[in-house]
């Protein structure tokens, strides 16, 4: 099954004729898309570009540096960005630009969703696939599940009372079933899968920003899909198993079920306090699908 992901993602490998190199002296944008703050276009003569991710998180943690060094390559030179180099002291990671157009700009119809998400299942077991995991790696994995049920509590008091009392127990209640579930797989995690990291050109989907590229449980890579994408359209996330590989397991399931309450949660944490209407109405939405199936 392995070698058939494989060969599905290389049938559409396109070529990516940027030769990048560290450049000295001020960059110099380009005139595409905008950026996040945290990034800037640099643009040498001719091919020769690509992205500066700036920023104490992503240049000095060393879990994400690992990830862009050792990890992300598996995925091809033309299926995601891939680091040159990287300065700790200036806060400077200097990256290939990826050709495209997030996905979810792009007005793709149903058929051409199904295939973004296939292509997106292929390159996500890829990523999760990605060699053993080291001791610390794997340690770090495997606690990972009991990680998010410890940012329950954390979530609830930030969100405050924007949850109502019988909320405020469901996500107590998923919390303490994501302790009993057990052991799921583990492996490097995207962290951030979603369309609008999905870069497409000519039919071609990479992934991108791995600022949140670490060791968990593979499953968290679906939590995000599950809350938006996959709640209206499970034909999108029937296609994305198909180019996965495999199903999930019954752990993996009762996981994510979980997994995605702590999330709208945190959503509902997060959003209101930073302004982001989307984010907002993703956990409002979870919570209230939820509520409707449990507390009906």
């Amino acid at each position: 099954m392995r070698a058939h992901r494989h060969h599905e993602a290389s049938r559409d490998r396109l070529s990516l004729r940027t030769r990048p190199r560290l450049l000295h002296g001020p960059a110099r944008p380009d005139c595409g898309r905008p950026l996040p703050a945290r990034l800037r276009r640099t643009a040498g003569r001719g091919s020769d570009r690509g992205i500066e991710h700036l920023g104490q998180r992503s240049v000095r943690n060393p879990v994400h540096n690992r990830a862009y060094r050792h990890v992300v390559p598996v995925l091809g030179h033309s299926r995601a960005p891939q680091l040159v180099d990287s300065q700790a002291r200036d806060l400077v990671m200097l990256l290939t630009a990826v050709p495209g157009a997030p996905a979810k700009e792009l007005g793709l119809d149903t058929v051409e969703w199904r295939a973004v998400h296939q292509q997106a299942g292929v390159l996500c077991a890829q990523l999760h696939e990605a060699g053993e995991l080291g001791r610390s790696d794997r340690v770090e994995a495997e606690a990972s599940p009991d990680a998010a049920a410890d940012g329950a509590e954390r979530y609830l008091a930030r969100a405050g009372g924007r949850l109502t009392e019988d909320e405020r127990q469901l996500i107590r209640d998923h919390a303490a079933r994501l302790r009993r579930v057990g052991p799921v797989p583990v492996g490097y995690i995207h962290g951030d899968n979603q369309p609008r990291n999905w870069m497409v050109s000519e039919g071609v989907l990479a992934p991108i920003d791995f600022e949140r590229a670490r060791p968990a449980a593979r499953v968290q890579d679906f939590v995000i899909l599950t809350a938006t994408q996959w709640a209206d359209h499970p034909d999108r996330e029937k296609a994305f198993f198909r180019g996965y590989g495999r199903s999930l397991t019954d752990a993996e399931r009762q996981a994510l079920r979980c997994l995605t309450a702590l999330d709208a949660v945190n959503c509902m944490a997060w959003g209101p306090d930073n302004g982001d209407e989307l984010v907002t109405a993703r956990g409002r939405r979870t919570l209230d699908r939820l509520m409707r199936e449990e507390r009906p």
